[in-house]
């Protein structure tokens, strides 16, 4: 273990933020949310854990830094994927569809994103303080309003609704994603027993199923 060495100035203390983010989102490309430990992250960093707690107060801080920056990444990419989808003359219905279809598959390269979702609530909104959690929610409201903001580009029936909608669907992304990812009982369950198998989730088929459901229910409730 290296001995720590307190970071004298603010640029120092970023660069060691950074580190230690960096270090993170690379455990998280190597294994789901639930594993990543304080024991192993420091043992990767090369501090001690109660030097990373110097700079993040606890793990799931950590974990929300992460899922604000990879939601930021996963919506900055999204305009591009919704507008080769999306074609404005189609009528509200099919440009819903085609909204549902093109958000899903806009996540297939976001795995840890999706699994971040599925913990936010649950498990990384705990052990942390009221100021962590406040910076937290100001950040996930700023990145709903850009989700709902082109939800209306393509959607401009949905008017208020778009964050309602925007919320939802985050929401439904974590809630699906955990039901896609069955335990090793389940799976074996499902092996012995061919007609338990129907519970068993194809993430992006699920998934799309289900937003452009939501959408169109959305639709509809904007309707006269």
């Amino acid at each position: 273990m290296a001995s720590f060495q307190r970071a004298r100035s603010e640029e120092q203390r970023e660069l060691r933020r950074r580190s230690i983010l960096g270090v993170t989102a690379a455990m998280l490309d190597e294994m789901p949310v639930g594993a990543v430990t304080l024991n192993e992250l420091s043992r990767r960093v090369g501090l001690a854990k109660s030097n990373v707690l110097r700079y993040f107060e606890s793990r799931e801080a950590i974990l929300l830094e992460l899922l604000d920056w990879a939601w930021k990444q996963w919506t900055a990419e999204l305009p591009v994927a919704l507008a080769a989808a999306v074609d404005a003359a189609a009528a509200p219905g099919e440009r819903a569809e085609r909204f549902a279809a093109a958000v899903t598959g806009s996540l297939v390269g976001h795995r840890v994103l999706c699994d971040l979702f599925s913990a936010q609530a649950g498990v990384l909104e705990h052990n942390v303080s009221p100021e962590v959690a406040a910076r937290y929610k100001r950040a996930a409201l700023a990145n709903l309003d850009d989700l709902a903001a082109l939800a209306r580009v393509h959607l401009p029936e949905l008017g208020a609704q778009a964050p309602q909608l925007a919320a939802s669907v985050i929401m439904v992304i974590g809630a699906v994603w955990t039901h896609a990812r069955p335990s090793p009982a389940m799976l074996a369950a499902y092996a012995a027993d061919p007609e338990l198998a129907v519970w068993r989730l194809d993430f992006a088929t699920a998934l799309r199923e289900v937003l452009a459901t939501l959408t169109a229910g959305t639709l509809a409730r904007t309707s006269p």
